[in-house]
């Protein structure tokens, strides 16, 4: 079996199609794997995609409840958002927790990397767990009326299990943390 890791897709030419502060929509004339002309868009983030699961001591997690536009309908989650490229990955959670939650300070540790959609997009996540925090004043951006309340660890899972809890990223970063619980690391 072999394995091909070098690019077999050629560019001709790339265009901005659409463009705001958070992404780019370009669209690109390529020679494909199989030398025929075509086309593909690619969705740009602008920014680096954070998350963090929030945990106290009875081993809660804090999710974040907020209605999602293009989804149209509610979500539960865990604190999420974006970091500038050139910000330290965590200092941009710990921002954003802070900006949704009001939580502060703790121990921090990164669960893992992924990439989101990388069929169509390029965005990049970097998921936290943090523990310790201490409770403050919550300053949400004017997109944001959110809800806040503490889960029990498996209850998630088992919201997770139930199709209540579909966000990408919050699924990631709790079986993450549940593969971790299982292999005797977290």
């Amino acid at each position: 079996m072999s394995t091909i890791e070098s690019n077999p897709w050629q560019r001709v030419s790339r265009r901005v199609a659409y463009e705001n502060p958070w992404i780019e929509i370009l669209h690109d004339d390529v020679v494909r794997p199989d030398g025929q002309p075509g086309i593909y868009g690619v969705v740009h983030f602008r920014h680096l995609a954070i998350g963090v699961v929030p945990l106290d001591a009875s081993d809660r997690v804090l999710l974040v409840g907020q209605f999602r536009y293009t989804m149209n309908h509610y979500s539960w989650e865990i604190p999420e958002g974006g970091g500038d490229f050139d910000e330290f990955p965590e200092a941009a959670a710990r921002r954003e927790l802070a900006e949704e939650t009001g939580y502060v300070g703790g121990e921090w540790r990164e669960l893992c990397r992924a990439e989101l959609s990388n069929s169509v997009s390029d965005e990049v996540t970097i998921l936290f767990a943090a523990s310790g925090l201490e409770a403050g004043p919550a300053s949400p951006e004017g997109t944001e009326q959110l809800q806040m309340r503490w889960v029990a660890f498996d209850e998630v899972m088992a919201m997770i299990a139930r199709g209540e809890i579909v966000d990408a990223m919050t699924i990631l970063a709790l079986q993450q943390l549940a593969l971790e619980r299982a292999a005797g690391r977290g």
